[in-house]
């Protein structure tokens, strides 16, 4: 046990977290300013004073250990007066204690280097969302020692809810599993489940920022709403401007009901081709022409399957004689099934043909999609568009490969949603 006696004046949001140290892993997630990496750093100094023991605190990229974590360890250290005792070394960056506990940086970006690393007991991984998902498993398995107990701390501010830290720590729709709701943890703000200590904290918890840093925070309201969610509020959500705002998801029953209320409705199928990473990914819609609702009712989503296997699961289309409009880039394919006694066809590609479905499918006033088609929802409840260096977006990229909107594009080849008056539906920020 350390003989050092210290003080540091610190949030109180923060106090029971310093010397909490129950659980393996403890997630920290928050907006702009909150303290959190400040306070994890003097938690780090606590428990190497009085432990003797190795923390290893990860970035993605090395080189921005310099003017972030190894740099904050440092200022600390001399604040605390504790300079003479610590010594913060600069290369190989490491930071040593007087009771032989230190502290070594490393980055994802030089895997080869975490090889030759042993005995680690904390790791320490900030902005963990820019960590790739296969790194903090790897991680893990770094975290051991003969005796010790083990610990893991995570921060980032908040991202998008398709990254892995809030699949792995909230909520992954695709693989129906739930961990914590993310709202009930900005609403009770330390939450604990099974080994995780879940913590959330935002400017307002930092009592030790300038009145003029909240006010710029606040701006971000008016002139960039998404970055204020994530810098000010501090929640996940979705990033970027979503393609298909309109979209929104019914039980299957209603969206039945809805399509049967139609007095002309026009059904269409279309079909994306794939196999090792992207999918084969089929989808029956209704489209309501005098409203301007497209509803998309059933789908087929598999990949790693063979002409044969799919023809053999989508057997029911041999039988109804439905049209099947396909991704026209695979004739080969579509011959295939044609032959195999499918009523397929290739639809119209053509140079700028991604931005003109796009657009086409935007101009539904509203997309309705049951719930029993969750691979649908998945990719298109929170699409967004892909931007460029200058972070202007790119309006026929998107953040992932929706297979599930390139069936639907292919469904309604030949088919013109009628244009909306300008300004009727789409608000500017959707704009083209």
């Amino acid at each position: 046990m350390s003989t050092l006696a210290v003080e540091k004046e610190v949030n109180p949001r923060f106090e029971d977290f310093l010397f909490d140290w129950e659980q393996k892993y403890q997630f920290l997630v928050g907006g702009y300013g909150s303290s959190k990496s400040y306070h994890i750093a003097l938690k780090l100094i606590l428990k190497l004073l009085e432990e003797k023991r190795t923390a290893l605190i990860v970035r993605e990229v090395y080189d921005t250990h310099r003017d972030s974590t190894y740099s904050l360890l440092e200022e600390l250290v001399e604040d605390m007066g504790l300079s003479s005792k610590i010594k913060c070394m600069t290369s190989p960056m490491q930071i040593r204690f007087p009771n032989g506990s230190k502290i070594i940086f490393k980055g994802m970006d030089k895997p080869q280097k975490l090889k030759s690393i042993n005995n680690i007991s904390i790791i320490w991984i900030e902005e963990c969302s820019e960590v790739k998902y296969a790194g903090f498993k790897e991680l893990i398995g770094r975290l051991r020692h003969p005796t010790l107990k083990l610990h893991m701390i995570l921060s980032t501010n908040p991202v998008g809810e398709e990254n892995w830290t809030f699949k792995h720590f909230f909520k992954d729709e695709r693989n129906k599993r739930l961990v914590l709701d993310d709202n009930e943890l900005y609403e009770k703000k330390t939450i604990i489940v099974g080994d995780t200590y879940y913590h959330h904290s935002t400017a307002d918890d930092n009592l030790f920022l300038p009145e003029s840093y909240v006010a710029q925070l606040e701006e971000m309201k008016e002139y960039d709403p998404d970055l204020y969610r994530v810098a000010r509020k501090g929640h996940f959500g979705v990033n970027g401007v979503k393609v298909l705002p309109q979209f929104k998801v019914e039980s299957h029953d209603k969206v039945m009901a809805a399509i049967q209320d139609i007095r002309s409705p026009l059904k269409r199928v279309g079909m994306d081709f794939g196999f090792e990473h992207s999918y084969n990914a089929i989808v029956r819609l209704a489209v309501d022409h005098d409203k301007k609702i497209l509803y998309i009712y059933w789908e087929y989503y598999k990949n790693q399957m063979t002409d044969d296997q799919t023809a053999e699961e989508i057997a029911e289309f041999k039988k109804t004689r439905e049209l099947i409009r396909a991704d026209s880039a695979e004739p080969k394919t579509i011959k295939y099934f044609q032959q195999k006694g499918f009523n397929m066809k290739g639809a119209k590609k053509f140079a700028g043909s991604r931005l003109a479905y796009t657009k086409k499918v935007k101009r539904f006033k509203q997309i309705i999609c049951s719930d029993q088609c969750e691979n649908t929802i998945y990719e298109l409840k929170t699409l967004t568009y892909k931007k460029n260096k200058l972070d202007e977006i790119i309006y026929d990229e998107f953040t992932i490969d929706p297979h599930t909107l390139s069936a639907i594009w292919y469904a309604l080849d030949d088919y013109e949603v009628s244009d909306l008056k300008a300004g009727a539906y789409i608000s500017s920020s959707n704009a083209w």
